[in-house]
């Protein structure tokens, strides 16, 4: 879990800055350390695990999707912080509740393709586990982005 932390910071904090190679090595560390703490929560039976891994490829392929939506947000956030304006921050926040909406859709549109290869406990166990990851890799977002700067500051 530590690991999964250092990526996803590693993400933010280079997200302004590296080229988009690099940015997808990082996800693809964070994918991987997901998957091994998905694996070991989860402990599926053999025909659970091979079903679930299935649905599982696909969400993660979509949600990468949707996460694509996030890193171009940052970086156009990085890009206009220094000469914010409000029609740029009302353009940023659009934004920003556009890839929150859909990353919940697809959160409830997978949660029914889990419920069709789990047990409602597994299922739900899964998505509870998924938005815990997602809330720390948040986190980890919020703490390093600076709150857009006012006229006050």
């Amino acid at each position: 879990m530590k690991k999964l932390l250092f990526v996803a910071l590693l993400l933010v904090a280079s997200t302004s800055y590296a080229q988009d190679g690099y940015i997808e090595l990082l996800r693809s560390d964070l994918r991987t350390e997901k998957i091994a703490i998905v694996t070991d929560v989860m402990q599926l039976s053999g025909e659970q695990s091979e079903e679930f891994w299935k649905v599982y490829k696909d969400y993660d392929h979509e949600m990468s999707k949707v996460n694509d939506l996030r890193v171009a947000l940052i970086k156009d956030y990085a890009e206009n912080y220094e000469r914010m304006t409000d029609e740029k921050a009302l353009e940023i926040i659009a934004k920003w509740s556009e890839f929150q909406d859909k990353r919940m859709a697809l959160r409830k549109q997978y949660f029914a393709k889990f419920l069709e290869v789990l047990p409602a406990t597994k299922a739900a166990k899964f998505m509870q586990l998924d938005h815990q990851i997602s809330l720390l890799v948040d986190l980890q977002i919020a703490a390093e982005i600076p709150l857009i700067p006012t006229e006050d500051d």
